[in-house]
């Protein structure tokens, strides 16, 4: 009886010194920084307090081109995250430089989600030949945003204090006049001098006309193409004649024109809708507002738009252990689960189930605009297009100069498929 005492002591003692289950450990590399980065943080906390067997690991890194070169650079060495935040504007040119593992129909199931569960329109910007590369977290565009002091009495605003009677060109342009005749000194702003404004309400022009900036990812503004592209940049440069938008306006300019009460609308990012909540939160706004999807302008409702994603880099010669890839997509499945609490940050959710659910169909104005999901155009599926590319460079190296009166529409066209062009061969 003593010698069994001894053996189950020396059992429980052994027992005791034996270190608990490690944690897999999945490292994250993302972009996300201001408002975007403060819910990412929370997010990425309470994960990790509900898995207490997974331990997500998150680096912010810089936004833009540094970001993608470095996981280009790292996932050529093996010494990158485990997973990443990625734009799907920039898929194709991730495809080409051969750094996004395929994510499997088991990869999602044992993310508890399915590809049917997601927008149509990011699943295909997510997609090549029918595989799946990343898993969309959320959709983000342009949205029109108004003050609604410069509409009052007029036939722009309901009797709800809700944005009507814009349904073409020439409404808007005479809502833009209407509202210079009731005081506001710039009608319309948008960053005219940055590359990711004039791109924007560029290519969101563009696309409602059903024009293609790139066909194929081969041909760049085919001459039917080319005709709709300058009547794009034609409209914008005649928004600058009338006085109606900045003058070479950076970003941050631009949102001043809107928030300080300048301007009676903005086309910016759902990612604004933050700063307008904390400013009249705080009662530093001064007016009233709203924000719409962009209206059809040019005969086809259509916006600019892109995705944050999450992918799983290749690990240059190394695999993901199965264990590991479990625990990354249980965390995928559970952000997307959870999308809601991002989505305070302007954005609609990819995920259907949290775009359709009761907890946000009461955010405002996120509801107002959440149908643009259906509508949403991303950028050309080519290696010179997406976010910090060529396109955004022609942007404002060509068509903002256009537009402010320094070359005619034609020519700038004519220049940026050319250069554009040169960039396929």
């Amino acid at each position: 009886m003593n010698r069994l005492k001894t053996l189950v002591a020396a059992s429980v003692t052994m027992l005791a010194v034996l270190p608990a289950q490690a944690a897999e450990t999945v490292t994250l590399w993302d972009f996300f920084v201001g408002g975007d980065g403060v819910r990412m943080k929370a997010l990425l906390s309470d994960f990790n307090k509900e898995h207490p067997n997974i331990k997500i690991e998150a680096t912010s890194l810089e936004w833009g081109v540094p970001f993608y070169t470095k996981v280009r650079t790292a996932a050529a060495v093996g010494q990158g995250p485990d997973v990443m935040s990625y734009h799907l504007s920039r898929l194709p040119l991730a495809l080409t430089e051969k750094v996004l593992t395929e994510v499997t129909p088991d990869d999602l199931a044992a993310a508890g989600v399915k590809k049917e569960d997601f927008f149509e329109n990011a699943v295909e910007a997510a997609s090549d030949s029918g595989k799946l590369y990343a898993v969309p977290f959320d959709i983000h565009s342009v949205v029109l945003y108004y003050n609604k002091r410069y509409l009052e009495g007029t036939e722009f605003l309901d009797a709800n204090g809700k944005l009507t009677g814009i349904t073409d060109l020439a409404s808007f342009e005479k809502a833009l006049a209407t509202a210079k005749e009731k005081g506001s000194a710039t009608p319309l702003t948008y960053a005219t001098g940055d590359d990711g404004g004039v791109y924007r309400v560029f290519y969101t022009l563009l696309a409602q006309q059903g024009g293609e900036l790139i066909t194929d990812g081969t041909q760049v503004l085919s001459s039917d193409n080319e005709a709709k592209a300058v009547k794009a940049v034609e409209t914008m440069t005649r928004w600058h004649e009338q006085g109606w938008q900045p003058e070479q306006a950076l970003y941050p300019a631009s949102v001043a024109l809107f928030t300080s009460g300048q301007s009676a609308f903005s086309i910016n990012g759902v990612w604004e809708v933050p700063t307008m909540k904390d400013l009249q939160a705080s009662g530093r706004l001064g007016f009233e507002w709203g924000a719409v999807e962009v209206p059809n302008l040019m005969g086809k409702q259509a916006t600019w738009a892109d995705s944050h994603a999450f992918a799983i880099p290749v690990q240059g010669e190394k695999t993901m252990t199965p264990e590991k890839r479990k625990a990354v997509m249980t965390f995928i499945g559970w952000m997307e689960k959870n999308s809601v609490r991002w989505a305070e940050a302007g954005h609609i959710p990819a995920y259907k189930p949290v775009a359709e659910s009761a907890d946000y169909k009461k955010m405002e104005p996120n509801a107002t605009y959440a149908k643009l999901a259906e509508t949403a155009v991303y950028d050309p599926r080519s290696k010179i297009a997406g976010v910090a590319s060529p396109v955004y460079d022609a942007a404002v190296n060509i068509i903002s100069p256009s537009i402010h009166g320094y070359m005619p529409a034609a020519d700038a066209v004519a220049q940026m498929k050319s250069d554009l062009q040169n960039l396929l061969k």
